[in-house]
């Protein structure tokens, strides 16, 4: 017989008793993934160049989190490697690293393109997070676990979002994604890329910015299915879900969240 009474048990939090590492946190989709991932349960070291990383950390502790920040540059091998040696010495363990800094570089027309500009961009946006997969697979394997996710673009996948420096340097995060998942094969330590669409970050804000100044703001985004732009908590969601044991399974794999931009080719979009 029913006895009329039912219990329902709190929903457990996706990151409870983990720490995670976040790169390029000082905002866009590093500080909303840092809110999100804490708001989660997560304890988490935030790391950025800019000394706005400190502000991400501190919005975490006021809402009860709990977080540590680093005013350094991820590209350097000795900044990363402290944050991770930190986050392992400060909360037990490092569970998840999303490697997330990265530059844009600008739309510089070929001719006018440097060795130097290529150096740049590729040392930030491929090199960094290079280091940082190096260095939180060097804590994750002993432990059989983690997860590590990178963020490529889809101008990495294909041409049309960025220019050529920018995109080269996200296709070889692609590249070293997949690569890494077999290195680290037998590990149990799990390895993703995630390729954002046009997000409003800080990176990407002139081309809002402009859009507005002229009044065009209305067409952002009109080339995806969605027809808009993204906001960097809808990144955030899909590294949550990779960090978190619900993509237990989920290895090796780049995925766009760009509001189908890439599943087509070139095409003049309907008219509504």
């Amino acid at each position: 017989m029913a006895s009329g009474f039912s219990a329902t048990l709190p929903a457990m939090k996706r990151l409870e008793g983990k720490t995670a590492l976040v790169t390029g946190a000082a905002s866009g989709i590093g500080r909303a993934t840092s809110i999100l991932f804490a708001q989660e349960g997560a304890n988490v070291v935030v790391l950025d160049r800019a000394p706005a990383v400190e502000e991400t950390a501190a919005a975490i502790r006021q809402n009860g989190g709990k977080a540590v920040a680093f005013v350094k540059d991820s590209a350097e091998e000795s900044a990363i490697a402290a944050a991770i040696d930190a986050a392992v010495r400060e909360f037990g363990a490092l569970d998840v690293c999303y490697a997330n800094a990265g530059v844009s570089g600008g739309l510089v027309p070929l001719q006018e393109q440097t060795p130097e500009h290529w150096a740049e961009i590729l040392k930030i946006n491929l090199i960094g997070t290079f280091l940082a997969v190096k260095h939180s697979a060097r804590v994750m394997t002993p432990r059989k676990r983690g997860s590590i996710i990178c963020t490529a673009s889809v101008a990495g996948l294909r041409s049309g979002a960025g220019g050529s420096p920018y995109s080269s340097s996200k296709a070889g995060v692609v590249s070293l994604v997949q690569t890494t998942a077999y290195q680290l094969s037998g590990s149990g330590v799990r390895i993703n890329a995630i390729c954002p669409g046009l997000i409003e970050t800080g990176m990407t804000r002139p081309i809002f910015e402009q859009a507005r100044s002229r009044g065009t703001d209305h067409k952002i985004g009109q080339l995806n299915p969605l027809r808009r732009a993204g906001a960097p908590v809808e990144i955030a969601q899909m590294a949550l879900f990779l960090a978190s044991d619900d993509a237990s399974y989920v290895n090796g794999q780049a995925f766009p969240v760009d509001g189908g931009l890439s599943s087509s080719h070139p095409i003049v979009p309907p008219k509504m």
